[in-house]
């Protein structure tokens, strides 16, 4: 068994470890391109969204090294990445491909099924095995979490523009020659030390966005088109509502009394959307009234075209805007979505953010006196 798994930020990295503490042969998909894009779109249904598309892509590329079986994700509730590795299967064996998918859906308090596809993954039924490589997987999806938290944090004050994302390419770069748990956690260790200690420049004006809306968007940044890159470049920090960890949290280790951060997002949510509709549509309108209460100055919603959740989150969204006065933009992406009209948009929103900023400051400049 050749495992491979797609693309889907960091993720990539504690998958990696997981199964390497396991002892499982695995092979790592290329970060996504435009190749991978281009072969997913070749093979995938015309009308479905870009994630589907994307991770065909990377699937491909993997068996074309070899791999013969696929760890997949699954979810619930009306969304249509609940049907992905049905959908993907016959794809492949369509192309002629018979490669087996692992499912791992949230466990919805069916855990036998979950840990039967535990131990068919892990090709073991010892417990102590599995239970030592999930933690040493669960720790490093933490510590990258915690990589991606400070370079965000980092962008939009060095000194010298790309000096972060420097050091971030050459742990991704470097990541993929690394071997288990120690080796891994330790140049995450050194890659956050490294970036913590950039010079910044004190004299930056900084602005806050929050970044909400489909998952996948959010978390790739070859889909979302380095949102976060060329946000930080323009003097934003950005935080993101939905990260893998996040999942983690919320769907492994969902304490009894549900006194997690999803039930106060969906109760903040509640006025706009009672139900769940699926995906994260409730996330993003949960979120986007946090950030506003958090004094952010702004929102992007981010989400593949014909996301049903997000569509119906983003006719809401005006009206939040209003309410909790937060400037928003909305950005949908597609494999026809071109990268200056992108950037363009992006830079009339922040110019825009600046100056309402500035007036608000000289408005309470001038209360004062």
């Amino acid at each position: 068994m050749k495992v491979t798994f797609p693309h889907m930020g960091n993720q990539y990295v504690a998958t990696k470890v997981l199964l390497e503490e396991l002892g499982i042969d695995i092979v790592i998909p290329p970060q996504c391109t435009h190749d991978t894009l281009n072969i997913g779109t070749q093979y995938s249904p015309e009308s479905i969204c870009l994630p589907l598309k994307v991770n065909v892509g990377n699937i491909m590329e993997a068996i074309k090294e070899g791999a013969d079986t696929v760890v997949f994700s699954g979810s619930c509730g009306p969304c249509r990445f609940g049907y992905y590795s049905i959908l993907q299967k016959e794809i492949f064996k369509e192309l002629g491909h018979e490669i087996e998918f692992i499912l791992f859906d949230p466990p919805q308090g069916d855990y036998k099924t979950f840990i039967n596809r535990i131990f068919k993954l892990a090709q073991t039924s010892n417990p102590y095995k599995i239970i030592k490589a999930l933690e040493k997987g669960v720790r490093i999806l933490y510590q990258v979490d915690a990589l991606d938290e400070a370079v965000l944090y980092k962008r939009p004050r060095q000194r010298e523009l790309g000096t972060a994302d420097k050091y971030y390419e050459i742990f991704h770069r470097e990541v993929r020659n690394t071997y288990g748990y120690r080796e891994t956690s330790q140049l995450i260790q050194n890659t956050i030390k490294t970036i913590q200690n950039i010079e910044e420049d004190p004299h930056k004006e900084i602005l806050k966005i929050g970044i909400v809306g489909e998952i996948y968007t959010i978390i790739e940044p070859f889909v979302n088109l380095q949102v976060e890159r060329k946000l930080g470049e323009m003097g934003v920090e950005i935080k993101k509502s939905l990260k893998i960890s996040h999942w983690l949290t919320e769907h492994l280790f969902l304490n009894p009394l549900k006194l997690t951060m999803e039930g106060k997002i969906k109760k903040t949510a509640k006025p706009y959307l009672k139900t769940m509709i699926g995906g994260h549509a409730r996330e993003t309108i949960g979120y986007t009234i946090e950030y506003a209460k958090q004094d952010f100055d702004g929102v992007i919603q981010i989400y593949p075209l014909t996301c049903m959740p997000e569509i119906v989150a983003q006719s809401i969204l005006p009206t939040v805007e209003k309410d909790y006065n937060i400037p928003y933009l909305c950005l949908i992406v597609d494999e026809m979505t071109g990268e200056a009209g992108y950037t363009t948009r992006l830079e009339a929103f922040i110019d825009l953010l600046r100056r309402r900023k500035e007036r608000r400051e000289n408005e309470e400049l001038l209360l004062r006196y």
